[in-house]
């Protein structure tokens, strides 16, 4: 059922209205009498019929409310190294679709891409659009947190998750000897096309962080999330 994230929690009616609106009357071609579900973003899930159609507004009745049941029982941040032109795009709406809770952009010593403040704070809105039309494809409950650029400093300071991970491609542990079934917070690190040096991997690593590995092969710093990602969920048994 097609989902759309509104910024309140509705009692009886829902009414719509600009982009949203017309999404629904115009991209998805939906009638009175279809069926949508909206959700708050904080976890509860709401079943709506459609009752009215004008030209600027689709008006909801509430029929029923319900939590989520797309969140993954493991909250996942991703700190991802940033990397060169749209990659980052591709790295929030993929990491969205596979449930992380939270993205944060992350400059380190190899990054190319250094955007002024106010390029970054232009890209950062274009991204949280992107999350959000992510999460609404793949019915998440939540719209994940992306955040504002961090230095790597401020990033790993600011991490409180209970398992830190940094991939390197000088090795480490495997995943499956890392990740616990009933983990709850993790969060790990990506470096950019040209990966993390040596002395970064270190302050990760002072910070409590376990150095572990994805595989023989290097992987692109887009793909390189998917997969860590994707291994975190199924390890935790969120890929059931």
């Amino acid at each position: 059922m097609q989902k759309l994230f509104i910024d309140y929690t509705p009692e009886n009616e829902v009414v719509l209205d600009g982009e949203q609106a017309r999404h629904i009357a115009k991209s998805l071609r939906m009638r009175v009498g279809d069926m949508l579900t909206v959700t708050d973003g904080a976890g509860e899930d709401f079943g709506c019929i459609i009752e009215e159609i004008t030209a600027e507004t689709v008006r909801l009745k509430v029929c029923y409310q319900q939590a989520a049941n797309s969140e993954a029982t493991c909250s996942v941040t991703v700190y991802q190294g940033v990397p060169k032109g749209s990659k980052l795009e591709e790295i929030i709406q993929k990491c969205t679709e596979l449930g992380a809770v939270r993205i944060v952009p992350v400059l380190t010593n190899r990054c190319v891409s250094r955007p002024d403040e106010k390029s970054a704070k232009k890209k950062n809105a274009r991204y949280r659009k992107i999350a959000l039309e992510a999460a609404q494809q793949s019915g998440r409950g939540i719209v994940p947190e992306i955040s504002e650029m961090l230095s790597l400093k401020e990033a790993v300071k600011e991490d409180d998750s209970e398992l830190k991970i940094v991939f390197y491609e000088g090795g480490g542990e495997p995943l499956r000897d890392i990740i616990k079934a009933d983990a709850k917070s993790v969060s790990f690190y990506i470096g950019p096309e040209g990966g993390f040096d040596i002395s970064e991997v270190e302050l990760i690593k002072e910070a409590g962080a376990v150095q572990a590995t994805l595989g023989k092969r290097i992987l692109r710093t887009q793909t390189a999330p998917v997969a860590a990602l994707s291994a975190i969920m199924l390890l935790t048994g969120n890929l059931e």
